[in-house]
This record gives C-alpha cells, structure tokens and sequence, in this order.
C-alpha cells in the first residue's frame, strides 16, 4: 500500500482577488423580515378564542399598533374601528 503519489505543484496567484466580500446582516430578534403568510392569520381567526375579534399586535415597516381584527378581506385584515391593513406590509402579528 506505499504507492508514491505525484507532486502538486501550485499555481502562484499575482493578483487580487475580488470573489469574497465581506457580508453582514442583522435582524433585531424576534422581528421577521419576510411578510405574513394566509395560514398564519386563519391560524388566528380559527382559534378557539376568536368569537367575533381578537386583539393584535400588528408590526409593520411603519411601526407597531395593537388593533382588534375582525375579518380577512382579499388582501386586507379587516379592523373593529373599519382600518383595511394590507396582508404585504404585515411583517408579524401576535395575539395580545
């Protein structure tokens, strides 16, 4: 099993090289990134608790605001007080 193996020879490298750049990302935890998905508001409205309302945090890239979520309309969550926030800019929602 001593088998004589060949030689490597390296090729020298004489210029800069450019194909890793340095990346960073940062999320603040807890906070997604990626807009709502339909089962994660049917998972709300079919909840044992959810009667006719249920109050929500809802965080978008405007800001936070605790709201009462009354309905889904096409693409929009449907408010006690007759707010339409669309589904896309929705980045999380949890029950308060």
């Amino acid at each position: 099993m001593n088998k004589k193996l060949p030689n490597v020879y390296p090729v020298p490298i004489d210029k800069k090289l450019n194909n890793n750049e340095e990346v960073f990302k940062s999320t603040e935890e807890g906070v997604r990134t990626s807009p709502l998905t339909i089962k994660e508001i049917n998972e709300i409205f079919n909840a044992k608790d959810h009667v006719y309302k249920t109050k929500v945090q809802i965080t978008t890239s405007s800001g936070t605001k605790k709201v009462e979520v009354v309905g889904l309309s096409r693409n929009n969550l449907l408010t006690l007080d007759g707010e339409r926030i669309n589904i896309d800019t929705i980045l999380d929602i949890k029950k308060v």
